[in-house]
């Protein structure tokens, strides 16, 4: 029986692989975590001393705690379990994961950490607070995950209705605000709108850019490899540009490569850079920001 050779690299090599994706899986883990703190210093240092609200779940949560009781850490965790278990359909079990943890740690922050009102002005309470909720929101969505199910379930809504997420977004907080006008005051009401619009200035200047949609081009020798991954993984269309490299490691280049460009939800970057990277760290990724499309297999896409 001839003998069988299998290749074998070498352990070096392969702690060298590894390494990327060690830092790519701590620096997610640092930027949850650090948008926990954040969130939880503005809930607990300026909304819930002096009985304001934000929009989405937490604001939500916040109405409900006041009325109730019921502890808002438990609210947040029950509240956001529908819209984790519609991000793990839409998203994937990574996604959900994430946000399912980073909303427990949320809870687990807001249930333990202690901290005196920081300030009894109220506009001053509205804008840092917000700005606080904001970068909390922005730093987890920069990790792989998010805070808050709303905007989970407005990216799921606009494939269905013509809409945009934004717009869908922000019908659900008029929604949330004039409940809080009724059953809590128009002045908290009022002063909640710019906690509001403070955190979501704050989600912007974060992730340089709340635009809905995000233009990817990958320009890779394993095209072929990452367009089937977009397409049958992320359910995402993909375009197919022939280019030819002019400079590359070792200098002018005149190599024939295909440029995959594809549109995709500002959720699912982080699954689309973990496959890129799963199967051509040297590949080289740009992004672009897009304010609204229309068509494709975006808003068209069968849903499961």
């Amino acid at each position: 029986m001839p003998a069988t050779y299998l290749p074998i690299k070498a352990p070096g090599l392969l702690a060298a692989q590894a390494q990327p994706w060690v830092r790519q899986a701590l620096g997610q883990a640092l930027l949850l975590l650090l948008g926990v703190f954040v969130a939880a210093l503005g809930l607990k240092g300026f909304l819930l001393p002096n009985g304001f609200i934000d929009g989405g779940v937490t604001g939500i949560a916040l109405i409900i705690s006041q009325l109730t009781g019921i502890s808002l850490s438990a609210l947040i965790l029950l509240i956001n379990i529908p819209f984790i278990g519609l991000g793990y359909t839409q998203f994937g079990y990574k996604f959900a994961g994430r946000t399912l943890l980073t909303i427990l740690a949320l809870a687990g922050a807001l249930l333990v950490v202690s901290l005196p009102p920081l300030t009894h002005d109220k506009l001053l309470i509205a804008v840092f607070g917000g700005f606080c909720l904001g970068a909390g929101v922005g730093l987890a969505m920069r990790g792989g995950g998010v805070l808050d199910g709303t905007e989970i379930l407005a990216v799921y809504l606009s494939r269905l209705l013509p809409a945009s997420v934004g717009d869908i977004v922000l019908l659900i907080n008029v929604v949330i605000f004039g409940v809080a006008a009724w059953l809590l005051s128009v002045e908290t009401a009022l002063y909640s709108v710019l906690t509001y619009l403070a955190a979501a200035k704050t989600v912007d200047f974060i992730l340089v850019g709340i635009e809905e949609y995000t233009g990817v081009t990958i320009l890779s020798f394993h095209s072929a490899e990452i367009r089937d991954a977009i397409v049958n993984k992320l359910h995402r269309g993909t375009t197919v540009y022939e280019c030819t490299q002019g400079f590359g490691s070792h200098g002018p280049q005149h190599l024939k490569m295909e440029a995959v460009f594809t549109i995709i939800t500002r959720l699912e970057v982080v699954g689309l850079t973990d496959e890129i990277r799963r199967i051509d760290p040297q590949a080289f990724v740009f992004t672009q920001s897009i304010s609204d499309i229309k068509g494709g297999l975006i808003k068209k896409r069968a849903l499961h």
